[in-house]
Order: structure tokens, then C-alpha cells, then sequence
């Protein structure tokens, strides 16, 4: 396949990385000649500096015979003049654009990206994506991390185990005889560094962190099983009230359950537009730093605090500063993956990275077969992808034993019907039937063969 790249910053950057570990030609593009250079001297790409929404800058990129082009610079105006410019003047069909602004998203203009208006196939929004990832993190507080698949039926739950933990030491295959009526399965294991697909009989210690399938109706068993008590958010304190931070604050509100918000938010303009968007949620001008302020917030008696705004930095400050003020918990927005090592010694207890949730978006539309969801965890460590099974696949009608499935991959679910089953070596895999696979970066090219199908769709 071949692949255009317009924006060579952090979610360009994976997502060319991604693709030409996976053998497919990728062209990077940006108008900054460093960005450039550095992705062609590190991956397998080649890079044309220019602007993307530039018709010449595109021909040299080699939009003649592209199969797809992704437009995630830092501009909307230039993601959206960029598609339309790829199919005008070159005619890629597909075409994917990252965008920011909330306006553009607003289902009353939906007319707008038809193909014989503004031709955009596929629409990224980071803010919206992060405000989902934000609210999964609230609704699983005893996770590091966390994602939903199987509209809502299965959800991964990273967890931290500690000494506390009753099943430390237990080989995999014992906990399945121990519990053996709890769907869940422990499909990734990261210990000092390193992530792996663990075998039936590894043990588990102290320090490990785990990710885990569970059916959402064993999600409170089983964060029990591995020592981690389940309780209520009730007091959430919301530092940063942009686009993130409303999302996040209009979707509490919209829920039955009484959750009572607060937003802190430095900009007043900000905070009134805020304050005349929400109904329920106190809104708080101010810097989110001020001791002063968290005290006035109440945040020693916060469930949670949800440090978003635009600076890591200060989501890092804020975030310790709850914590030492007696908040039960903290998750910080962090878009330098190199600063998510701090996260654990400075107790931050999650974290979001808006990157990561970006590019397992646009992943998702751009895999082989029947994909239906993908989500990239760590630092591109792994991915999990969920699939539908097509009569073409080499897995369809195969017992789950008999598939020669890579050492860093593992079965995490498997939804026959309107019924999710634990999957075992017995389980037969048949035509129709939805798939949830953990598999480490190094193996996904062989998952998409094995899932792939006689014709890619496209």
C-alpha cells in the first residue's frame, strides 16, 4: 500500500512508523525540514519537505498512484485542503484529516465532507478521543489504563499489582482453575521494562503491570481478584476547561448517576464559556497550580482530579500537588511519552497520551479485513485489535489451539452472536464471529495476515 503522511510531528511520526515496519511505501510530509529528516534518517520513509495542501508538493510525494493519504499537520484548514486538493487533482480515495476545532464537528454540519463538497472519508478528533479516554480512566479507577471493545461488552484494564495482591506467585493456568466461572484472561505482562505475552504457566509478582480482558460484568471481580478495591467517583475536580475539559465535564452531567464537578480553569474567557455550557459544574477562575485554589475546589476530598490542560508540565505539578493534599486520585493528560516513566514515582495513578489515542484511531481505519476497533498501548509496545472473522480468514474454522498464532499474541475474547465467551484451546473460531487479539508491534503484520482477507478493504 502506499501511503501518504502530511504532518511529520508526534502522531505523523507513529503512525509512519506503524506502517513501514509493516512494509508499506510511506511518504512523509511537512514544511519542517528537520521533522523530515528526522523521520527518513530513523524509519523506512521517504520525505518530501513542502506544504501538504500544495498540489506540486504532493505530485512530487507521489499522489499519482496513492492509495491513501493522512492528513494530521497542525492546521486543520491545511488536513481539510489537503484532501480536498488529493481528490481533485489526484483522485485518492481514501482520505483521512485530523481536526481540532470543536466547530467543525458539530453533526449539523456533517453535509459539509461529501464527496462533492469538502471529500474527507474518515474525521480525527484528538479532543474528542481524549475526553473518551479521560472518562474510561474515571470510570476504572483502580486501572492505569483502560479501553472499551465489543460496544461495551469487553473492557482492558492495565493494573499495577503490589504486595497486596492474593495471587502473586499463582501460575495463569492455576487462576483459570481457581476462578473458573470469571471471564477475564491476562494478555500482557510489562516486568522491568518489558512487555511480553505471558504462557499459561508464568507467575505474576509484585511490581508487575498487567493487562487484562474482562467481561464488563466481571470488571469489579476482577480488579478484586488482583487486589484492587472498586469505588465510586462522586467528586471529580477538572483542571483545564478546554475543549477536553468540557467534554469531559458536559458528559458527567448527561449521566443519572449524581456526580458533582468541578472545573478549574485559568483563562476567563474560558471559564465563561464554560460556566454557560455547563448547568450542574462549578466553574473556578484561576491558576490550577494555587494551593490556594485546589483548597477552595475542595481537593483533599476529590475521588479524582483530571489534570488536561495544554501544558504536561503543569497536569504533572498539579496532579502531585493533589495527591499530597489528600485526593484519593490523580490522572494527568502527557503528551512527551518521555516524561510517562515520572508517573509512578511521583504517584500519579494514570495517564492519558493524547498521541496514542490519536493513532490508534487512524490505525483502525486503515488495517486489513474486517477491523473494528484497534488501541495502541505504551509507547507502541503492543497493539489490540478486534476483528470480525471472514470465511477468507486462515483462522475461520479452526480450533483456537490448532492456529499457529505468534509467541506475542494472545486471544483476549471472542463474541459468537450476542455472546462473549472466554476463549480457550477447545473454542472453534468461526465465520462471523468478533475476535479481540494482544499482539506485540513485532507481530501485528502476521495478525493482519491472519485476519486478512482475499480482497483488502480499503
Amino acid at each position: 500500500m502506499k501511503v501518504i503522511i502530511c504532518g511529520a510531528g508526534q502522531v505523523g511520526w507513529q503512525i509512519a512508523r506503524h506502517l513501514s515496519g509493516e512494509r508499506n511505501d510511506v511518504t512523509v510530509v511537512d514544511s519542517n525540514a528537520e521533522l523530515v529528516r528526522r523521520a527518513s534518517d530513523t524509519l523506512d520513509v521517504q520525505g518530501v519537505v513542502g506544504f501538504a495542501s500544495h498540489p506540486d508538493v504532493l505530485e512530487r510525494a507521489g499522489a499519482r498512484d496513492c492509495d491513501l493519504i493522512i492528513a494530521a499537520t497542525h492546521s486543520d484548514e491545511v488536513n481539510m485542503v489537503t484532501c480536498q486538493v488529493a481528490h481533485s487533482v489526484f483522485g485518492i480515495t481514501r482520505k483521512i484529516a485530523r481536526l481540532r476545532a470543536q466547530s467543525y464537528m458539530e453533526p449539523v454540519y456533517a453535509d459539509l465532507y461529501r464527496r462533492d463538497h469538502l471529500p474527507i472519508d474518515v474525521i480525527i478528533s484528538p479532543e474528542r478521543e481524549v475526553a473518551e479516554a479521560a472518562l474510561q480512566r474515571l470510570a476504572a479507577p483502580a486501572t492505569f489504563d483502560t479501553e472499551s471493545f465489543m460496544l461495551g461488552k469487553v473492557q482492558l484494564l492495565g493494573i499495577a499489582l503490589d504486595e497486596n495482591c492474593p495471587v502473586l506467585d499463582t501460575p495463569l493456568r492455576q487462576l483459570t482453575d481457581l476462578f473458573s466461572t470469571l471471564r477475564a484472561i491476562v494478555a500482557g505482562v510489562r516486568r522491568e521494562g518489558r512487555l511480553f505475552a505471558p504462557d499459561p504457566g508464568d507467575q505474576l509478582f509484585a511490581g508487575d503491570q498487567i493487562y487484562v480482558f474482562s467481561h464488563v460484568e466481571d470488571v469489579n471481580r476482577t480488579l478484586e481478584i488482583f487486589g484492587k478495591a472498586t469505588k465510586k467517583q462522586e467528586r471529580i475536580v477538572i483542571i483545564g476547561g478546554g475543549n477536553v475539559g468540557l467534554a469531559v465535564a458536559l458528559a458527567l452531567e448527561s449521566r443519572t448517576d449524581r456526580i458533582r464537578a468541578k472545573v478549574i480553569e485559568k483563562s476567563r474567557a474560558q471559564a465563561e464559556r464554560g460556566a454557560d455550557l455547563l448547568e450542574r459544574t462549578i466553574v473556578l477562575n484561576g491558576d490550577g497550580m494555587s494551593a490556594e485554589l485546589l483548597e477552595e475546589a475542595n481537593i483533599s476530598r476529590a475521588d479524582a482530579v483530571l489534570a488536561v490542560t495544554e501544558d504536561d508540565k503543569t497536569n504533572i505539578l498539579v496532579s502531585v500537588r493533589a495527591k499530597q493534599a489528600g485526593c484519593k486520585m490523580a490522572i494527568a493528560l502527557v503528551n512527551d511519552p518521555t516524561l510517562v516513566p515520572l508517573m509512578a514515582p511521583l504517584d500519579i495513578d494514570a495517564y492519558i497520551n493524547p498521541r496514542a489515542t490519536t493513532v490508534s484511531s487512524i490505525l483502525r481505519h486503515i488495517r486489513h479485513g474486517r477491523v473494528r476497533a484497534i488501541y495502541s498501548i505504551g509507547d507502541a509496545e503492543a497493539e489490540v485489535i478486534e476483528a470480525q472473522v471472514l470465511s477468507t480468514s486462515p483462522i475461520s474454522g479452526r480450533l483456537v489451539r490448532d492456529i499457529d498464532f505468534p509467541e506475542g499474541v494472545l486471544v483476549g475474547a471472542l463474541q459468537k452472536g450476542d455472546r462473549v465467551v472466554k476463549p480457550n484451546g477447545d473454542t472453534k473460531i468461526e465465520e462471523g464471529d468478533v475476535i479481540i487479539l494482544f499482539a506485540l508491534s513485532a507481530d501485528v503484520p502476521e495478525v493482519e495476515r491472519l485476519l486478512q482477507v482475499s480482497i483488502d478493504f480499503f
